[in-house]
């Protein structure tokens, strides 16, 4: 796989399956008191993410693997709102299923994602991950998208659930994942080429985007210049949550340089929003 203007490939395959166990083996011990435990998601149950996470699986077969095309946005719909539509439709609809059924759907579906990203050439450009920008991306990225998706709300359940949490090795490639919507993210900020900015998750690495002429360009590291024109600091969970717009503590939060740019940085979504 080869590096682009996102950064170096990321390889999440030997995640998807390993993760996909854990989460069907914590579904499996559920009690019908657990299922309708409130979760992070507003408005939605243990069963609701559940179900969340099913729709997302059938949907990824349905359009990359089978290309079928469902409906897009009604007539001056934002994309995002279509988005948030479609799942809470998808959401309610399922509530009329038993968690048996869903479960049965859940193991039949979720070796078959793991498959489908194996078979793919991922240096491909293929749909864009569109907040990492509105262009094709290649589909490293979006199998490292999907795969973080699940894995938040994996922790959302185990959270709503006072479970223990998701064993750290299934979150290594979270944070060099959610970073690659740096660069988006930095689109507006004007900068002289050459400038850079850093963004330092504890434990888990270093980036740094680089402004070039077309645009701000991702690596992993420590910015080469001694003096970024903006940096921030923080730990993985403060990260995730930031970056997925759930309730994080900025207490754990250091940022250094421009303020307005440390703003910017702090607003990146690396989910749809």
């Amino acid at each position: 796989m080869s590096p682009t203007r996102w950064g170096p490939p990321i390889d999440v395959l030997p995640y998807f399956s390993k993760e996909e166990q854990a989460l069907m083996t914590l579904l499996g011990a559920l009690t019908d008191e657990d299922w309708t435990r409130p979760t992070m998601c507003a408005g939605w149950s243990v069963k609701d993410v559940a179900a969340h996470l099913l729709g997302d699986k059938v949907g990824r077969l349905s359009r990359g693997r089978d290309g079928h095309t469902s409906e897009g946005p009604r007539p001056g719909e934002p994309f995002p709102r279509f988005v948030d539509r479609i799942n809470e439709e998808w959401v309610v609809a399922c509530r009329r299923l038993s968690t048996d059924v869903l479960l049965t759907m859940l193991y039949e579906f979720m070796g078959q994602t793991t498959e489908y990203w194996a078979q793919l050439d991922l240096d491909v450009l293929g749909e864009p991950v569109t907040w990492a920008g509105d262009e094709p991306a290649p589909r490293w990225l979006a199998a490292a998208r999907d795969y973080s998706e699940f894995w938040v709300h994996h922790v959302q359940i185990r959270e709503a659930l006072e479970h223990t949490p998701l064993e750290a090795e299934y979150a290594e490639p979270i944070a060099d994942t959610f970073v690659r919507a740096l660069p988006h993210t930095l689109r507006d900020v004007d900068a002289r080429v050459g400038k850079q900015v850093g963004y330092t998750v504890t434990g888990h690495g270093k980036w740094y985007a680089r402004r070039e002429r077309d645009g701000w360009v991702l690596d992993r590291g420590a910015p080469p210049s001694r003096t970024p024109l903006a940096s921030v600091t923080t730990d993985l969970d403060t990260f995730w949550r930031l970056c997925t717009r759930n309730a994080a503590n900025l207490d754990r939060v250091r940022t250094a340089g421009d303020e307005n740019v440390c703003a910017v940085l702090l607003g990146m979504t690396s989910i749809i929003a």
